[in-house]
């Protein structure tokens, strides 16, 4: 008779949270930040049909990395159930907390009772009236589930993003500027030589919970609306040569100043009057 394998409960854990983030550590990672006018969305993403971002319901937000089959069937569960929620009660009783809460106990036993866990870590965020009510729960493929105040980064090296976006972070910041700060975090990482990498417009996927939409809050940011604001925040002004006091026309001396007196004899009128009207067209340039 043949002997069964015997491996104890804490190896079986262990190595199945070692399977669960080697597959969530090869996917492309995924910012979600609060800024003044909403919570924003951005997920390093080629494709146009995959979507990594999504609606849950009026005023939360979903996002994932992993593998796209397995929270993309937590997604679906998610929006039935809010719309079940939301119809036989009040839209307003639906909460991003209850969505997370649903989702971390869905994960905690799939990775519990299945023989794989899945392969998924998951950001629910609910816009609110003020930056400071914002809600952002990030949920692992375990089951914990984690407030984050203000930013969550997933991903394959969402520590260094972390690091790199939350020193800037600020709750004052426009959309133009929080945009450009998380596509820089997401740059920071995974270039040639340590180099930080630049994102364009064709592989990001951007969306927005805008705080003074009326309704259904989510609106995705693509096509030239993206590119409008990504070149926006990239462009730099063009650097002038020693501005300041030089570039300015001086009053001439004083005539009975001893300046103007070592300098030579007076000015005719004639030049006298077209110099203002010299550093006028210098000004108009």
């Amino acid at each position: 008779m043949a002997m069964q394998f015997y491996a104890s409960p804490e190896q079986i854990m262990r190595d199945r949270s070692e399977y669960a983030r080697k597959g969530i550590a090869r996917g492309r990672s995924v910012v979600v930040l609060s800024y003044e006018g909403g919570v924003l969305f951005v997920a390093e993403n080629l494709s146009t049909a995959l979507h990594k971002v999504s609606e849950i319901y009026d005023r939360i937000g979903f996002a994932a990395v992993g593998r796209y089959p397995e929270f993309e069937n937590l997604r679906s569960a998610g929006v039935r159930l809010a719309d079940l929620h939301g119809y036989s009660y009040s839209r307003r009783d639906v909460t991003g907390r209850q969505i997370a809460n649903v989702y971390a106990r869905t994960l905690g036993a799939i990775f519990t009772e299945q023989q794989k866990p899945f392969e998924v870590e998951i950001c629910v965020a609910e816009v609110g009236a003020a930056v400071e009510d914002d809600e952002l729960y990030r949920i692992t493929y375990d089951g914990s589930v984690q407030d984050e105040p203000g930013l969550v980064t997933m991903g394959g090296q969402s520590d260094a993003i972390s690091g790199a976006v939350k020193s800037r972070l600020r709750p004052d910041q426009t959309l133009a500027e929080a945009l450009k700060l998380a596509v820089e975090g997401l740059g920071s990482v995974g270039g040639e030589n340590s180099q930080p990498r630049k994102l364009t417009a064709n592989q990001l996927e951007v969306a927005v919970l805008d705080r003074n939409r009326p309704g259904r809050t989510f609106r995705r940011l693509t096509g030239l609306a993206l590119t409008a604001i990504l070149e926006d925040t990239t462009a730099k002004p063009a650097a002038t040569p020693e501005t300041g006091l030089e570039d300015k026309p001086q009053p001439p001396a004083s005539p009975s100043t001893p300046a103007d007196n070592a300098s030579g004899p007076a000015p005719s009128a004639g030049a006298a009057e077209e110099s203002p009207e010299a550093g006028d067209k210098q000004d108009d340039k």
